[in-house]
């Protein structure tokens, strides 16, 4: 089984964009999830993790979420691999979004 259930706050304001062979959406981010221990000086820790969002969700994502807003995902955890320039393979995770709540009100006031 793959499934990963993060709740964190957006590092950056995310970003739409559509394919176009496909005409689909797509919205990436990053979240960043604390730890649940602190450090050695007391201090606790992120994660900053990469997500994918594709189509509606995506959309919805962008139009209403911005940096510093508190959200959870539910998705699946995906390995990409390549081939960097040097010839070496590199691998890139991510966590692919299926289900999104936004857990805080919106912060900015109505104009």
């Amino acid at each position: 089984m793959n499934k990963v259930e993060l709740v964190g706050r957006m590092v950056k304001d995310p970003e739409l964009k559509c394919i176009e062979e496909t005409d689909k959406k797509v919205c990436n981010f990053t979240i960043a999830v604390n730890r649940n221990f602190t450090n050695a000086n007391g201090e606790r820790e992120a994660d900053y993790i990469p997500v994918v969002v594709w189509g509606r969700i995506a959309e919805t994502i962008c139009n209403y979420m911005k940096k510093g807003r508190l959200i959870s995902v539910i998705g699946r955890l995906q390995i990409k691999r390549y081939e960097g320039k040097d010839g070496n393979r590199r691998y890139i995770s991510e966590v692919v979004g299926e289900e999104v709540t936004f857990l805080d009100s919106n912060k900015e006031k109505a104009e």
